[in-house]
């Protein structure tokens, strides 16, 4: 048994290449929670602002291919409209044939938004206030402003590079717009 001798193995880590992977995980982490914040708040900003955008867009194609006005209006209820400026209370997409900016019954609510569930706030700006766009059937939608009427989104630290506007000209055409962009040119307000 001389020749059978057992080599003492030891299992495990030392206490130095611990502190050194403990120290080069909080490296990482000092290093990319920041950039995990950004991404994420800007990624929630830009599908909200991308849910009005396209509700929007889809309102104003089927006005065209229906050949009836529809109207996109802020709404808390899903079922009538609010008559509110905060379109982060929901919104609703509906034909609108008597062009009254009310719903002649349930079965003409084509789409409803409920509200966010975070504490962004999307606000529409304009005399008289914006709180709706009825898309007529040439795809117009006359806001009644010489001016473009921006609706305003932004989050609850109020962080600049995160706002998004969403822009409606007089004519009812629809661009979303970062902050301090003005895309419709010298007769827009800028994003803010």
């Amino acid at each position: 048994m001389n020749g059978m001798t057992l080599k003492n193995c030891n299992a495990g880590f030392t206490m130095f290449e611990l502190i050194v992977v403990i120290a080069i995980v909080g490296i990482i982490a000092a290093v990319g929670t920041p950039t995990f914040r950004y991404i994420t708040a800007s990624n929630r900003i830009a599908s909200e602002v991308n849910a009005l955008l396209g509700d929007m867009q889809f309102a104003r194609s089927l006005a065209v291919k229906e050949g009836q006005s529809v109207t996109v209006c802020t709404s808390t209820n899903g079922t009538s409209c609010a008559g509110a400026r905060t379109w982060q209370g929901g919104w609703i997409v509906f034909m609108d044939p008597n062009v009254n900016q009310t719903p002649a019954s349930a079965a003409a609510i084509l789409r409803v938004q409920p509200a966010f569930t975070g504490s962004d706030t999307f606000t529409g700006g304009g005399s008289p206030v914006f709180t709706y766009a009825t898309f007529n059937r040439m795809g117009y939608a006359p806001t009644g402003q010489t001016a473009v009427i921006n609706i305003s989104l932004h989050d609850s630290t109020n962080n600049a590079p995160w706002i998004r506007c969403l822009a409606v000209n007089p004519i009812g055409s629809v661009l979303t717009e970062k902050n301090g962009e003005h895309l419709f040119g010298a007769t827009a307000t800028s994003c803010s």
